[in-house]
């Protein structure tokens, strides 16, 4: 009979949130699959294994009760949810992130934003640009795809983080889930509001979609799956963003060619590679099974850790290195399987083929005066929290 993976004691939320890859380095050479007490999850840190569990979705479940994601939202979300009943959410916001849509609606839209963000920031002078960029552009971006434009940026990030701090709250405490409690209200307020006008004038946005349809989703499914889309799509381009500026400004010789060849789309891949913006995710165990020769009981939850699996030395060389010329290389940073990321094409246009672009357009001289004063966070989700630029 196989034996259950080793259990860690020693690694703790805190060194996970502060900087997880010489945790993640060590795993992989010494215990790939591993129970760690902290997290009350076995992390799975080879590319092999994360891509594994996240294409058997029988085997694999979202639907994990463990995890503070329900008591966040105040629902269960499209996000743990597995076969038809995932199918049904995801295809209802669907229409919303259409090839055609997103052509001709969402990147217009952005490129105003971007053009309008980036065109208020002042010459000459050192301004972080999280809140004074990365966090509003994205916030507005999005404000506008899900339909509820009266949102301010503001409300948006504040609303997004709670989510995600609640969503992340594994230790259980109860000031996030005050944070979160507070949010759901201003949201479900909003989104009351905005039904209207919806209803009177149907469009592209995720709210109106959603609403219109032949057969519409139960409200309370439409205002969980708005917070879905509210809690990860500020996020993940706004910390895919922050990390490929850090990468580019840190590596000017790769920053200078990509320029010179406009292959933002190549930075943009290796910066979600290199520093994947979702991290980590939550699979529950629905049969006993193995996992390298341990056992993985039943109702056990595991944890793919993406950030690991990209720089897994198996399948990337000197996968630490932001290498924007690297020879192709798949990564895992929009999953994979059933929930592969419904946002994945609105962000890689909104990151690498709208803002990327103007900003160096506007700022072709920006520098990084101190790359240590860049602060990194986040083991669920991951980025700078800050990114101190010089604007020239």
């Amino acid at each position: 009979m196989a034996e259950l993976a080793p259990l860690d004691e020693t690694i703790t939320l805190d060194q996970l949130d502060r900087d997880p890859f010489p945790i993640y380095r060590r795993l992989r050479a010494e215990a790939p699959v591993c129970r760690v007490k902290a997290a009350g999850r076995t992390f799975l840190t080879k590319a092999a294994d994360t891509k594994y569990v996240k294409d058997n979705p029988a085997l694999f479940s979202s639907d994990d009760p463990n995890t503070p994601m329900k008591r966040a939202f105040w629902s269960h979300t499209l996000m743990r949810k597995d076969g038809e009943e995932h199918l049904r959410e995801r295809g209802a916001m669907a229409p919303a992130f259409g090839p055609r849509v997103i052509r001709d609606d969402w990147v217009p839209a952005y490129t105003k934003v971007a053009e309008k963000y980036v065109a208020r920031l002042p010459r000459g002078e050192v301004v972080d640009l999280f809140p004074a960029l990365t966090g509003p552009y994205c916030a507005r971006g999005l404000a506008i795809l899900l339909g509820i434009e009266e949102a301010s940026d503001e409300e948006m990030q504040r609303w997004s983080q709670a989510l995600i701090d609640g969503a992340g709250n594994f230790g259980w405490r109860d000031e996030p889930f005050a944070r979160a409690d507070t949010a759901n209200e201003e949201m479900h307020a909003l989104f009351d509001r905005v039904q209207d006008r919806h209803r009177a004038e149907p469009g592209n946005s995720a709210m109106s979609v959603m609403l219109n349809a032949d057969d519409p989703i139960p409200e309370s499914q439409i205002y969980a799956n708005i917070k879905i889309a509210i809690g990860g799509g500020i996020n993940e381009p706004r910390d895919a963003l922050n990390t490929i500026l850090f990468g580019l400004l840190t590596n000017p010789d790769q920053l200078e060619e990509v320029t010179r060849n406009a292959d933002w789309d190549k930075a943009f891949e290796e910066g979600v590679r290199w520093v994947a913006p979702i991290a980590a995710s939550s699979r529950l165990v629905t049969e006993d099974t193995e996992i390298r020769g341990h056992l993985i009981p039943k109702g056990d939850t595991v944890m793919t850790i993406q950030a690991s699996a990209n720089r897994d030395e198996e399948v990337i060389e000197d996968g630490e290195v932001f290498r924007v010329y690297r020879d192709k290389t798949p990564h895992q940073s929009f999953g994979n399987g059933p929930h592969f990321c419904q946002g994945t094409h609105v962000a890689r246009r909104a990151v690498g083929q709208v803002m990327l672009p103007i900003l160096f357009d506007r700022f072709p001289k920006m520098s990084l005066p101190d790359p240590d004063a860049v602060t990194w966070r986040g083991f669920g989700f991951r980025g700078p929290i800050n990114m101190p630029v010089l604007l020239n």
